[in-house]
C-alpha cells in the first residue's frame, strides 16, 4: 500500500511538472500551490490556447489526488488498528503516518539492532570512505538498503530543516551543519539529519519513550527535564 500510494505521488509530480512546463513555455506561469489543490487553482489560469490540451491531464491530477487521499486514509487506519508503535514515532515533528508506519514494516523488530547507532548504516545514509595516502575525504553515501524509507527520511529531514519546519534538537542540530552556505553543505546537513533522524526513531521504538523535541537543548541549558504526566 506504501508503494502504490507513492507510485501514484510519483506520476501526479510528473503530470504537474508537465503543465507547469508547457504553460512556462508559452510564456505564462501558472500560481503556486501545493500538489493536493493543483487541479483545482490552476484551471482557471491555463492559457487558452493551451487548455485543450492541458485540462485532461488537470482531471487526471485531480483524479490521482483523491486515490492518494483514499490510501492516506487506508495507512492512518492500519497504524491505529494494526500498527500502534508508529503513534510513538509519529512525536518526532515531520513524522507522519507514512514514515513511521515504512520505517516499522522495514526495520519489523527493534531488537535486530543492538545500537540504534546502526540504523544510519543500514539505510545507507554514512559516507564513504576511502583512506589512501594519508588522506581520508569524505564520499558520497553509500546508499545500501532499502531506497524507499531512505528517501523518506531524508524528505522528512527537508521538512524539518525547511521553513515550516518544528524547533526541535534535530532542526537547530541541522541548520548548525548548513551554516557554511552553499548546496553542499545543505545537502550534508539534510543527510546528516536524515540520519540522525533513523536513530532516534529506532531508540524511540525500542524504549517506547515519549519524544522530547528540545531534551539536548535543555539539557545544554541545566533547565530541568519535564516529566510526562501520567493517567
Amino acid at each position: 500500500m506504501l508503494r502504490a500510494r507513492d507510485a501514484l505521488v510519483r506520476s501526479r509530480t510528473l503530470l504537474i511538472n508537465h503543465v507547469r512546463g508547457t504553460v512556462k513555455s508559452s510564456g505564462a506561469r501558472l500560481p503556486s500551490g501545493s500538489a493536493n489543490a493543483f487541479a483545482a487553482k490552476v484551471a482557471a489560469s491555463l492559457p487558452e490556447g493551451l487548455s485543450p490540451a492541458l485540462l485532461p491531464i488537470l482531471q487526471t491530477i485531480a483524479s490521482l489526488t483523491q486515490q492518494i487521499r483514499a490510501y492516506d486514509r487506508q495507512i492512518e487506519a492500519l497504524c491505529q488498528a494494526q500498527y500502534p508503535d508508529c503513534q510513538v514515532l509519529r512525536g518526532i515533528g515531520g513524522v507522519g503516518p507514512i514514515n513511521a508506519l515504512a520505517f516499522v514494516l522495514t526495520l519489523e523488530d527493534p531488537s535486530l539492532f543492538r545500537r540504534s547507532r546502526q540504523v544510519g548504516p543500514a539505510l545507507g545514509l554514512v559516507p564513504r570512505r576511502d583512506q589512501s595516502g594519508g588522506r581520508d575525504p569524505q564520499l558520497r553515501i553509500t546508499k545500501t538498503g532499502n531506497a524507499f524509507l531512505r528517501r523518506l527520511l531524508v524528505s522528512s529531514a527537508q521538512y524539518i530543516l525547511g521553513p515550516f519546519g518544528p524547533d526541535c534538537d534535530l532542526r537547530r542540530w541541522g541548520l548548525r551543519l548548513a551554516q557554511p552556505g552553499g548546496k553542499n553543505a545543505k545537502k550534508r546537513a539534510v543527510v546528516a539529519v536524515a540520519r540522525k533522524l533513523g536513530i532516534l526513531l529506532h531508540r524511540l521504538w525500542q524504549t517506547g519513550e515519549v519524544c522530547d523535541p528540545l531534551r539536548a537543548s535543555r539539557i545544554q541549558a541545566q533547565e530541568p527535564i519535564p516529566v510526562p504526566a501520567t493517567a
